[in-house]
């Protein structure tokens, strides 16, 4: 009897439509000035000036700030643009 090996691949070519809603949390440091975190934040997350300058002095008086919000991959993402400079971030779920 003669046998022959077939090569079945699942195909799993689209994503699940799982998604965790994030928050990415910065923290306050001695270290970084004012202009240098308000540009990683306009870098990180694309919003305007006037909200990084808003979200950087949030960070400062109150220690941390929320500074962005969505799922986990853009999370992941802002968080790693974040941390270029030596930001300390923490990505939290709901």
């Amino acid at each position: 009897m003669d046998q022959q090996k077939t090569n079945i691949k699942p195909e799993f070519e689209e994503e699940l439509g799982i998604s965790l809603a994030c928050r990415v949390v910065l923290y306050n440091d001695d270290w970084h000035t004012f202009d240098e975190v308000i540009n990683q934040i306009i870098k990180a997350t694309k919003c305007p000036f006037e909200q990084a300058r808003t979200l950087t002095f949030e960070v400062h008086v109150k220690g941390k700030a929320i500074v962005h919000s969505g799922d986990i991959k853009e999370c992941l993402e802002v968080s790693s643009v974040l941390q270029e400079i030596g930001l300390h971030t923490q990505i939290v779920t709901d």
